[in-house]
């Protein structure tokens, strides 16, 4: 048996394999895939726009005619190097100006970007280098504290496939390529070939892994463009003028999509932050002039707590998108006192299927705080599914499945997961739960496996997670089983308390007991912490949890 973390050639991953042929005409047909290409873009704005700031990260700054240059240049390096089509490419890099680039380099050369966040170290780079099969791959030297070429180098004499290292504000050894010198390399355009197929794999982008090995979910131009674009005319209503602002890593699906792909989808700027730390962020705002974002919600908590005592002129900032949490509504009322009416919405996606759905323009804000929203596009259909595979009404509680053009084409190199997700009717399955109101508004209630099994009873931890956070000492909040020898689990309430507060176990049951809650729903234990432990995309590492539940 083959060891899912080695490369080898099998099965190809097809449009035509994941989607019927009504789809496939219907998503050409309504607009949904346009066949275009990233590299057609930069150079429509590289032509029209040559001398709009295209990205800034507070150190570098470039142009749209000087990122054409630069990409074209590293993409005939890597020609040279003997990357060709279809060969997997990996990027290690914090959010600079060197990471668009790079992704702009090879997605002309119709390569696929491999991108790994800068939190991850050998063990999780290498599963991802071997389970890609990656040729080449971009990277820097030292970032705080840590040395990623090294690490690559030491990755290289386990992987004979890795043969090409390129180094971004580092040193390069004997035999790799400096990053800043490849993208000079001389550059025609019939060496760099044409446009790339759209439909064709574009992007392997690995999911953060918070439960299972990370899988490789493999975009197509088509489906990430589908999803940007989107974004930015019909959520954002992108402008030239716009400039987005992006602290979440652009390494994964919410960094790439909103702070690459969504300005580039209408020729505007980004700005990249690449260590986020509130009280900068806000000088970035201010200074850059930024207009809209996308983070998971945490990130807006601490912006605002930051902004009482920095008092930046935030007035630039019209809407501020953001993942993985609800919205509380004091949260959103004080988020548009801040930003001077700036809007907070909330977005529901996953690296498989990105933008699932959101709140839009003119929802009110009975809507943004009691949902996820409804449909983030045309052309998306949500589904709730029970456990009988059967459809379920309104109002009632199933897994979240999405159809429409914005779908992974599956799983690189696993078959039997790929399988297991899709179903016959072209369906992606989340394993999340949520419900849908009878205006087609959904509100995520936790995952298939995100569940405490009290006594036989299962109980949702994102349920309970929101009973807990409306207790006014709570800052923030994640529930976790642990076991019990009587009834198998019980539930253990993870919280960090709001600055200057110590609650008590007995102070939130008493609390709950008050709003009338279920008593098999109550945590049985309580834990403080200073801080949740996340993973670079916001989400709560509750495998972490669970071990210091059984252990505190």
């Amino acid at each position: 048996m083959v060891s899912p973390d080695i490369a080898v050639d099998g099965p190809t991953l097809t449009v035509h394999g994941r989607y019927d042929e009504v789809s496939v005409r219907l998503f050409r047909e309504r607009g949904w895939w346009q066949d275009g290409s990233a590299a057609a873009l930069l150079d429509r704005w590289a032509t029209e726009t040559p001398t709009r700031r295209f990205v800034s990260d507070g150190t570098v700054e470039l142009d749209y005619a000087t990122v054409r240059e630069r990409a074209n240049g590293l993409g005939a390096a890597l020609l040279h190097a003997g990357v060709r089509r279809g060969d997997r490419v990996a990027m290690q890099l914090p959010n600079w100006a060197e990471f668009v680039v790079g992704y702009l380099a090879v997605a002309r050369i119709g390569a696929v970007l491999v991108p790994i966040m800068t939190v991850y170290r050998q063990t999780e780079v290498g599963h991802v280098l071997r389970n890609s099969g990656a040729v080449a791959a971009i990277t820097t030297g030292e970032f705080r504290g840590f040395d990623h070429a090294a690490m690559f180098r030491a990755l290289q004499k386990e992987l004979p496939a890795l043969h090409t290292l390129v180094v971004a504000r580092g040193v390069a050894n004997e035999g790799e390529l400096a990053f800043d010198e490849a993208c000079t390399t001389a550059a025609a355009q019939p060496e760099l070939g044409p446009y790339p197929d759209p439909d064709l794999p574009h992007m392997i982008v690995y999911t953060s892994g918070t439960e299972s090995t990370a899988k490789g979910c493999v975009h197509t131009w088509n489906t990430a463009d589908y999803s940007a674009r989107g974004l930015a005319h019909d959520v954002f209503r992108t402008r030239p003028e716009d400039v987005v602002f992006m602290p979440s890593p652009v390494a994964h699906a919410t960094g790439l999509v909103v702070g690459i792909l969504v300005p580039l989808a209408v020729g505007a700027e980004t700005h990249l932050l690449d260590v986020w730390e509130p009280n900068e962020g806000l000088r970035r705002i201010e200074d850059y002039r930024c207009t809209a974002t996308a983070t998971a919600t945490p990130f807006v908590r601490m912006a605002l707590d930051s902004q009482r005592e920095a008092q930046r002129d935030l007035s630039s900032m019209r809407f501020w998108l953001c993942a993985g949490a609800p919205i509380p509504a004091a949260l959103a009322t004080e988020f548009e006192r801040a930003f001077d009416d700036g809007v907070l919405m909330p977005l529901y996606g996953a690296t498989e299927i990105l933008a699932a759905t959101c709140c839009h323009l003119g929802d009110p804000l009975e809507r943004r705080a009691g949902s996820d929203g409804s449909p983030a596009l045309e052309g998306i259909r949500i589904d709730l599914v029970g456990a009988d595979g059967e459809d379920v009404a309104d109002g009632e509680e199933g897994e979240i499945c999405y159809w429409g053009p914005g779908a992974v084409l599956g799983y690189w190199r696993d078959p039997e997961r790929t399988a297991a997700t899709i179903d016959d009717r072209g369906r992606h399955h989340t394993g999340d739960l949520g419900r849908l109101d009878d205006q087609g508004y959904l509100r995520v209630s936790g995952r298939l496996k995100d569940i405490i099994i009290r006594g036989g009873t299962n109980i949702s931890a994102a349920e309970v997670e929101g009973y807990v956070a409306a207790h006014p000492t709570v800052a923030q909040v994640a529930v976790v089983p642990y076991p019990d020898e009587r009834l198998g689990e019980k539930a253990c309430a993870v919280v960090v308390p709001r600055p200057g507060e110590q609650p008590t176990l007995g102070e939130i049951t008493d609390f709950l007991r008050s709003r009338h809650i279920a008593t098999q729903k109550l945590p049985e234990k309580l834990l403080l912490v200073d801080a949740l432990p996340m993973t670079a995309t916001g989400k709560v590492k509750k495998f972490e949890l669970r071990d210091l539940a059984r252990r505190g």
